[in-house]
């Protein structure tokens, strides 16, 4: 072995190193198409369980319920939340998605890419959506400019920026 002096013992080694490609695609932002595909299967989703709702329990009134499409009442509106929340409100809080989200392989994270807590994911994103839902004006402007806001480069909605969070591939 050959002596070394004291500045080649604390120098950094000298091996090459080259960084390692992943074909893994997780953590990146979900595609726009991938996100209106899984927002129209929620809807779908939505839309049979409210209309089993309606049609065979006692709870939503039919006579009510027959004024119109553009008749919003807030018992409405809040019996559609629960209904939401029973059907995605374990996987919001456990994983970050909700059926049609799990469906297309994506799901809701803070920016950073941590899992986003129970109350941002519901609270702000979806309860606020209701929120604004209770007036019919409100919310089909509210609807056309969130839609709208994924069509920037960041590729979030206006209730992901309300909320602070993303929508990423899992």
């Amino acid at each position: 072995m050959q002596p070394t002096s004291q500045d080649e013992r604390y120098a950094p080694p000298q091996s090459h190193v080259e960084d390692v490609q992943s074909d893994d695609r997780r953590g990146q932002l979900a595609g726009r198409w991938t996100r209106l595909f899984a927002y129209v299967a929620d809807g779908v989703i939505m839309t049979v369980a409210s209309r089993l709702l309606a049609n065979f329990s006692p709870l939503v009134d039919p006579a009510a319920s027959s004024q119109g499409l553009w008749t919003l009442r807030f018992e409405d509106v809040a019996l559609d939340l629960v209904v939401f929340l029973l059907l995605n409100g374990y996987l919001l809080v456990m994983r970050g998605q909700t059926i049609g989200k799990a469906i297309f392989r994506i799901r809701i994270v803070r920016p950073g890419g941590a899992p986003a807590s129970a109350a941002r994911v519901v609270g702000l994103r979806y309860c606020l959506d209701a929120l604004m839902g209770v007036t019919t004006g409100t919310i089909l402007l509210y609807a056309l400019v969130d839609g709208l806001f994924i069509f920037r480069k960041s590729r979030r909605c206006l209730h992901d920026i309300i909320a602070d969070t993303v929508v990423v591939r899992a």
